[in-house]
């Protein structure tokens, strides 16, 4: 009786492994090498620039659940000189992200917001079917002149300017960390039912998966984690993953998730998590070590500011734009925006860095297609990463280079006292994000500044190309 069960075992598996989803990897003109070479560079700089959990508890646990999913991989997916890593970090924003080749950070927020280890595993599962379908590369395939040695620092500019996209510096190419780290609705469909196809081989409920959606999509209302603006939902994701659910067989999982609460309580006894804005050091006086590149100061903050040149000067945001600024005034740039800003303007400041007068322009990705939620999910991102940020009135409508765009007033505390007056500009590129330009100066200083920041704005031209 022995070899008939175990042949109509094998009928009931055929018949389950039949009926899931085919998955079939998209066109690549990389090599699996290429994958590697990019990610082991693009992740080297990722750790430099993020506050990397040094807990063997904690990377031990993700290491684990990382390996037992990749154990999973299709044969005809698999690929043996891929090197995985499973790192933490230490940021409270909803996020994980994969690089090409393997290597996956996790933020301390993600584990946070997930209520049981199936959902931190669904979200693990997920980003490692992007890596396993090398959807990266096959992004950088339809790139128009990708050149693969540039695009490690586009990654690394991409993930560590976080919500600004990638490098707008000079000499960069604009776009192509947002091609390789943003995926299309077809791309995501791909990872969440693989994904799903990975767990239930690994012994976890691809419930859960959708379950940790859920929870994400929650999370945007009140601003918007930043894993949304990267994976965009194909649309009912849920019923989808839960169809596919059905037709999976889960594994026995002796574990079950026993030492998750154990993880959890390790997460919360590391120093307090930072937030990608504050990592950053973005916004008006705001935080963050900046990290965002090696920007210098100019002089010293609190000391005086000199007024701005009526002379211009023409400075350049790689192929993005185009922008006149006083004579007077430096260029910092970095992986993620490029600032203009007067002597005195920029610096240490009581143990943080600080922004008090000028002007950052960066490009944003774009949370929606609509202009004006776009621009609130973004604002919105700005005021979580710097918490005394508020808005001082309604957005209205404006001109800028020749598109309708919204100006956002703003008010913060400046750090020289009393408070400073923001404004962020913004209009959508012909790839769909937002470019922004974003104003300082203290509010005492405004009206001096108020003809310079005209001037400035008026200037600008954008150089992407838009169709007719």
């Amino acid at each position: 009786m022995k070899p008939a069960l175990s042949a109509a075992a094998a009928l009931v598996l055929s018949a389950t492994l039949a009926a899931q989803t085919a998955i079939k990897p998209p066109k690549n003109k990389y090599k699996p090498e290429d994958d590697v070479k990019l990610g082991r560079e693009a992740a080297a700089e990722v750790r430099k620039q993020m506050p990397v959990i040094e807990n063997g508890q904690i990377n031990d646990y993700l290491a684990r659940i990382g390996r037992e999913l990749v154990a999973q991989a299709p044969p005809e997916l698999s690929h043996p000189e891929f090197e995985y890593s499973f790192t933490a970090v230490n940021l409270k924003d909803i996020n994980a992200f994969a690089l090409p080749g393997g290597p996956m950070f996790v933020n301390r927020g993600m584990v946070d917001a997930a209520t049981t280890e199936g959902q931190v595993a669904g979200v693990m599962a997920h980003e490692l079917s992007h890596v396993l379908l090398r959807h990266g590369t096959a992004n950088a395939t339809k790139a128009q002149n990708a050149q693969l040695g540039a695009l490690a620092g586009a990654i690394a500019g991409a993930v560590i300017g976080g919500r600004v996209g990638t490098a707008v510096s000079q000499g960069s190419q604009f776009g192509l960390g947002t091609w390789l780290l943003k995926y299309s609705r077809e791309y995501e469909k791909q990872a969440d039912l693989l994904g799903a196809q990975l767990m239930a081989r690994a012994g976890y409920d691809p419930n859960d998966l959708a379950r940790m959606f859920e929870t994400i999509e929650k999370q945007a209302k009140g601003g918007g984690p930043e894993w949304l603006s990267d994976h965009p939902n194909p649309g009912n994701r849920s019923q989808y993953i839960a169809q596919e659910a059905r037709s999976l067989q889960v594994a026995p999982n002796p574990r079950n998730g026993s030492d998750f609460q154990e993880i959890k309580q390790a997460f919360a006894q590391q120093p307090p998590a930072r937030s990608m804005g504050e990592l950053a050091g973005r916004t008006g006086s705001g935080g963050g070590n900046g990290s965002n590149g090696t920007m210098a100061s100019t002089g010293t903050p609190g000391q005086p500011v000199p007024p701005p040149s009526s002379r211009s000067r023409v400075e350049r945001g790689g192929s993005v734009f185009q922008v006149n600024v006083p004579d007077n005034w430096r260029t910092l740039s970095a992986n993620s925006f490029i600032r203009y800003v007067p002597e005195n303007a920029y610096g240490p400041m009581n143990g943080q860095n600080v922004l008090t007068h000028g002007v950052e322009l960066g490009v944003a990705r774009a949370a929606s297609t609509d202009l004006v939620s776009a621009t609130d999910t973004f604002v919105q991102a700005l005021m979580q990463g710097e918490q005394t940020v508020q808005r001082s009135g309604e957005s209205r409508v404006v001109t800028l280079a020749g598109r309708r765009g919204l100006a956002t007033p703003l008010v913060n505390k400046s750090p020289l006292g009393g408070e400073e007056r923001l404004a962020v500009y913004t209009v959508q590129l012909a790839d769909g994000n937002l470019f922004y330009a974003l104003t300082v100066v203290p509010e005492r200083d405004e009206a001096a500044y108020a003809s310079t920041f005209e001037s400035i704005l008026r200037s600008i031209r954008l150089s992407d190309r838009r169709s007719s």
